[in-house]
């Protein structure tokens, strides 16, 4: 099993902690752990890639169909509407 050390926590935070613990039945420690426990497993342990991302981001906001995948290719500019510039 890891340890950490936490250094430079506000006593305010050290107290909440000692409060919430006692609330639990359960030491300091025990709560911390827990705690970190909770956070970290709120969080997917792999991010969705990012075209994935894109794609939920931007439903819903006039995207037709798909957007293809340009992986491994040059770069090239995008095509530009006639429009006149003044």
């Amino acid at each position: 099993m890891a340890r950490i050390l936490v250094r430079d926590l506000e006593d305010d935070v050290k107290e909440r902690l000692q409060w919430r613990a006692r609330l639990r039945g359960r030491s300091m420690e025990a709560e911390v752990r827990s705690i970190l426990r909770d956070a970290v497993m709120a969080v997917p342990a792999e991010a969705p890639p990012l075209g994935q991302r894109w794609a939920r981001r931007f439903t819903g906001l006039g995207l037709a169909g798909p957007v293809e995948e340009l992986r491994g290719q040059p770069a090239r500019p995008a095509p530009l509407l006639d429009a006149e510039v003044g």
